[in-house]
C-alpha cells in the first residue's frame, strides 16, 4: 500500500525522535576522547557512533513502519540490489554523515533519514547532534527547524541577493575552485560546512547555493532534497532535474547543485555556464 500525506505527517514525529535518539549515542561517542576509526573497503572512515546509531533507527523505523524496507550506508551489504531493485518504496538512512567531521571534530556531522516512494523522498529528517537542530519535511508540508523548544519555518533566500553565498566542504577540489574564480566578480562569500548541513545552509536562508561535483550517495541527499524543496529551494543534477531515488546497484548521485531561488540561477548564464563547465 503506498503511503499518502496523512502517513507522511503522522510518522515525522518518530521519525525526528528515531533521529534524536542517534544523535545522543553519537554524542555520547564524540565526547570521548579516544575514538577507534576503521576504514571501510572504499577508504571511508566508519566508527562504533555510525554502527550503534545505525542499528538504533533501523530497529525503529522497522517497529514504525514494518511493511517499509530500510537502505542504510551502514548496512548495504545486508539488502543487495537484486533485493531491493524492486522497492518502490523504502527509507534511506545515514546514520552519520559527515564522518570524516566526526572523526575530526569540527561538529559538522548528522543524521540523515528519508523516505523514498516511486523514487522520489518524500519525508526527510537531518538532525544535527551538535547543535541541536532537527531539520524536517514531508512532501506536501512546510520545512521546519525545532532547536530548545522553539519551531521555526524555513524559506530559501529569495530573490538572492549580493554578496551571493556559496557554500561547500572544505575539501571541494579544483573544479568549485574555479567556479568560485570564475563568479568573483559577481560578489561571492564562500560558507564552508560539512555533511547534508551544507543543504540546510540553503534551506534556512543562510547560502544561496551549494554546487557538488564530487561523488555522493543517495543517503546523502534524499532527507536534504525533500527540506530544501519545502523550503522553496531545489536540488537539480547538471541538467536541472530533480535528484531521483530509484533503486540502483551502487546507489550514487550525479553532480549536482541545491539552490535557494531556481529564478535566480535561470536567469544568470554566469552561474549556470560556470556549473555545466
Amino acid at each position: 500500500m503506498t503511503p499518502t500525506h496523512q502517513d507522511y505527517q503522522a510518522w515525522l514525529p518518530s521519525v525526528c525522535h528515531l533521529a534524536r535518539q542517534a544523535g545522543l549515542v553519537i554524542m555520547d561517542i564524540y565526547q570521548c576522547p579516544d575514538c577507534h576509526v576503521e576504514q571501510k573497503q572504499d577508504g571511508s572512515p566508519v566508527t562504533e557512533a555510525d554502527r550503534l546509531a545505525d542499528q538504533l533507527i533501523r530497529e525503529g523505523l522497522t517497529k514504525l513502519t514494518p511493511h517499509i524496507p530500510v537502505v542504510s550506508e551502514e548496512n548495504l551489504v545486508n539488502t543487495p540490489f537484486a533485493q531491493r531493485q524492486a522497492w518502490s518504496c523504502f527509507w534511506l538512512v545515514d546514520p552519520l554523515d559527515g564522518t570524516k567531521e566526526f572523526v575530526e571534530r569540527t561538529n559538522e556531522f548528522c543524521v540523515n533519514i528519508a523516505l523514498v516512494v516511486d523514487g522520489i523522498a518524500r519525508l526527510g529528517v537531518i538532525f544535527a547532534p551538535v547543535t541541536n537542530q532537527m531539520f524536517s519535511a514531508y512532501e506536501g508540508g512546510e520545512a521546519m527547524l525545532a532547536r530548545d523548544g522553539r519551531l521555526q519555518k524555513l524559506r530559501t533566500r529569495t530573490p538572492a541577493q549580493a554578496p551571493f553565498k556559496v557554500t561547500a566542504s572544505r575539501r571541494h577540489g579544483r573544479r568549485l575552485d574555479s567556479v568560485l574564480e570564475r563568479l568573483k566578480d559577481e560578489g561571492v562569500e564562500y560558507l564552508p560546512m560539512g555533511s547534508a548541513l551544507k543543504s540546510c545552509l540553503v534551506a534556512t536562508g543562510q547560502a544561496d547555493i551549494y554546487p557538488r561535483f564530487g561523488p555522493t550517495s543517495h543517503w546523502d541527499t534524499a532527507a536534504s532534497q525533500v527540506i530544501v524543496e519545502a523550503a522553496g529551494g531545489a536540488l537539480l543534477d547538471m541538467s536541472l532535474q530533480p535528484l531521483r531515488y530509484f533503486p540502483t546497484e551502487d546507489l550514487l548521485n550525479p553532480h549536482f547543485v541545491v539552490i535557494g531561488d531556481l529564478a535566480w540561477l535561470q536567469e544568470h548564464a554566469v552561474m549556470l555556464s560556470a556549473l555545466s563547465a
